[in-house]
């Protein structure tokens, strides 16, 4: 019977066992990889099992436990021990999906509990090819600060390599100062983030790009693999006094990768309106949904699973 002993924390060390489940069974949602679960581990606190041929996640935010599907070949009996333990050992919302099949797996054993989408954890996913070239009229807008910001800034843009790390964190450590990271929770979560990210980088297997300007280093972008035609942009930031440069930075970033990926996940919008405003002024081709399951909706249910 699967217990909370069966899990161990997800550090660098096992970060190639968990990205072998990753590689054979390809994922769709920005958590579910190595960068997310490593960069955002001191907040969300990253736990994995292996029962038979299957990898199992778990996160830990705030005191409470979450746990994902197997993820592997559907084994029933496996998923229903995992059901098991959310509801003895959970929280709130002990149970979570990151991808349709889980979820037509879940509703195929349990169609009687409900279950309720998440939109401010839904990844916006992009086509890289729109990114790049901003075609048509919906974009004319950006296009406009993106021409302003080209017509009045001299700029480069350079591949983010092992030598300008230090330089890298330096711009970090201004954008935060200028952001007031350590003055508002989720921007000092996010500095850990980033700054893990930027440390660890060729270790994390991260690509990225990053804008020079005469004052040094503009914007960044970290990105990472989710699909054979997918990456993510773990992280985007830019410094004030260039007005354009998020678009630019964006733009680059599509442009770097476009002859090989299909599409860009932009992760989601974690609810903040502003945000929400911004992804979708981008048109995303598709959204890639959360689903979740209460624990008081799974109590009439119980002995089905806990056996």
């Amino acid at each position: 019977m699967l217990s909370l002993n069966d899990f161990s924390p997800v550090t660098l060390e096992n970060k190639d066992i968990i990205e072998k489940f990753f590689h054979q069974y390809p994922q769709v949602h920005s958590d579910n990889t190595i960068i997310t679960m490593l960069t955002w581990n001191h907040y969300a606190h990253y736990h994995y099992a292996i029962l038979n041929n299957s990898l199992i996640i778990m996160t830990i935010v705030d005191g409470e436990r979450t746990f994902r599907p197997p993820i592997g070949e559907e084994d029933d009996a496996l998923l229903s021990d995992l059901l098991c333990l959310a509801y003895e050992e959970g929280g709130s919302t002990p149970f979570q999906m990151l991808d349709e099949a889980s979820r037509n797996w879940f509703l195929r054993l349990h169609p009687e509990i409900p279950l309720y989408e998440e939109p401010e954890f839904a990844d916006y996913v992009y086509l890289s090819t729109d990114l790049a070239g901003l075609p048509g009229k919906k974009y004319l807008t950006i296009r406009g600060h993106l021409n302003k910001f080209n017509r009045t800034t001299d700029f480069t843009v350079e591949p983010i390599r092992s030598g300008s790390i230090g330089e890298i964190i330096e711009f970090l450590e201004e954008w935060c100062e200028w952001k007031q990271c350590d003055e508002y929770p989720f921007l000092a979560h996010e500095k850990d983030a980033v700054l893990y990210a930027a440390r660890h980088y060729d270790e994390l297997n991260c690509q990225g790009i990053l804008i020079r300007t005469d004052q040094g280093i503009g914007a960044i972008a970290i990105w990472g693999h989710l699909n054979d035609d997918t990456i993510i942009v773990h992280f985007e930031k830019a410094l004030p006094g260039y007005e354009g440069i998020y678009k630019a930075i964006n733009m680059q970033t599509a442009k770097a990768v476009q002859a090989r990926y299909r599409f860009i996940n932009r992760e989601s919008d974690m609810g903040e309106p502003g945000l929400r405003e911004a992804k979708r002024r981008y048109h995303p081709h598709h959204m890639a949904p959360v689903w979740s399951v209460r624990r008081t909706d799974m109590d009439a249910e119980r002995e089905r699973f806990c056996r």
